[in-house]
């Protein structure tokens, strides 16, 4: 990694506030805040006034008067949102419970741009698409690419209100097996089943070498990360795979992100 003498957000105070675990997401933004010159305040929700009984509304409103920037985690839909209505300083939504997470589908539409381009490709979705979020916000930010077709290879389908957002900018979506997609898929997106939003108890797909055979020479494989059983470790050295790749972009993504709400004025 090259070294940044860029330091833009001197003196600039960036809050991170997540309800929710979080690796990639939360440090990406800390380490973006840093190497941009700011300053983190880290708020550990289990040990905040969240465990008194405060509500969002009041922890937004308190730690608006401490950063310039609040980046947040939530489990419920909608949060950052509700967050936005209060809050005195820019919100980033790092993820709402099913909803949302706006950062992932930027660093995933900058991967897939440094590795294909975002045009005329073929993107298969599998795993979680009704619980993952960062399939939600990816595929809605496709409609601005020319010709791109979307398949879904899941039985996890995505929601009615995404697949109809999708029609209605004439899009080219259809449901399919993982066999019948790899050998026309540009980009196979992976997601882990979100076990944490429902029971589940089965075993899901998984790709792995093996299954790869089908796929192109010239295509990429992501995966939002962490993964699970849905992608195997064999897969770590092929070539076509990007997922570590598509980790180190989020901190680049994430800079941009910070740099943009902090120095303009939106």
């Amino acid at each position: 990694m090259k070294t940044i003498t860029h330091k833009p957000l001197k003196d600039r105070i960036m809050t991170s506030l997540f309800y929710e675990p979080s690796t990639r997401t939360s440090c990406s933004f800390q380490a973006a805040m840093l190497r941009l010159g700011g300053s983190v305040i880290s708020v550990p929700v289990d040990q905040s006034s969240v465990q008194k009984g405060e509500t969002l509304q009041d922890t937004i409103r308190t730690l608006c008067c401490y950063s310039d920037i609040i980046v947040l985690r939530h489990p419920e839909k909608g949060a950052a949102l509700e967050a936005a209505k209060v809050s005195t300083k820019p919100i980033l939504n790092a993820g709402d419970g099913t909803g949302e997470h706006p950062s992932q589908a930027l660093l995933d539409l900058f991967t897939i741009e440094q590795e294909l381009g975002i045009k005329n490709l073929t993107i298969t979705f599998m795993g979680d698409l009704t619980h993952g979020r960062t399939v939600h916000s990816l595929v809605r930010s496709l409609v601005h690419f020319p010709n791109i077709t979307i398949l879904y290879a899941s039985s996890f389908p995505m929601p009615p209100d995404i697949v109809e957002f999708i029609a209605s900018h004439g899009m080219e979506q259809r449901i399919t097996t993982l066999e019948e997609a790899l050998p026309k898929t540009d980009v196979l997106y992976v997601t882990r089943i979100q076990k944490e939003r429902f029971t589940f108890t089965g075993t899901p797909e998984c790709i792995n070498a093996e299954k790869m055979k089908l796929a192109k020479k010239n295509m990429i494989v992501m995966h939002p990360l962490p993964r699970n059983e849905e992608l195997a470790t064999d897969m770590d050295d092929d070539p076509r795979s990007v997922y570590f790749k598509q980790m180190e972009y989020g901190l680049y993504m994430r800079m941009a992100i910070l740099e943009y709400y902090l120095m303009n004025k939106v």
